[in-house]
């Protein structure tokens, strides 16, 4: 059993990594980490790059992309919740708490942090809460996650050089 298990992992491992399976799948797999759930994108963008080196920028940009994605999902997360509690607790806006201040002072390119492990996530989520101009979060977050992308990625690949073959 373990044998065959093995054998079709491989299988589907192979198959995510042909270029025209492998780009939707790191855009997938970078938009399902931009969310609140605890996944990370990086493997995915190096081992599509690793196998096929021809494909670095369009998997540098489908993982931006699926990630700028996945912080607008948190962001309009963020919002709606603002919104909900609003209504319940009839809060007027701009009476969040002092913490959330610098967010505020800074604004939108606050978002450029939303590449950072752990606080990147939920700094979406509190952009939406604070209600910032969403295109402008949008530009940020997008920069900030492209640019982890290219270093790491890049950085990734200079640190391991040899091939990886697919089977």
């Amino acid at each position: 059993m373990e044998q065959w298990i093995a054998q079709h992992l491989q299988t589907v491992m192979v198959w995510l990594a042909l270029p025209e399976h492998g780009l939707g799948t790191v855009f997938v797999i970078a938009f399902v980490s931009a969310t609140l759930l605890p996944l990370g994108s990086e493997p995915a963008v190096f081992g599509l790059v690793k196998l096929n080196p021809e494909l670095f920028w369009p998997a540098i940009f489908a993982a931006t992309a699926g990630n700028t994605l996945g912080g607008m999902v948190s962001y309009a997360m963020g919002r709606g919740v603002h919104r909900a509690v609003e209504e319940v607790r009839h809060i007027k806006p701009g009476s969040e708490r002092t913490a959330l201040g610098w967010l505020q002072r800074f604004g939108p390119p606050a978002c450029f942090l939303s590449f950072l492990p752990v606080v990147g996530d939920p700094l979406c989520a509190v952009a939406g809460w604070l209600r910032l101009e969403p295109w402008g979060c949008a530009l940020w977050m997008a920069l900030g996650k492209f640019l982890r992308y290219v270093v790491m990625t890049a950085g990734l690949l200079w640190w391991f050089p040899g091939a990886l073959t697919a089977g």
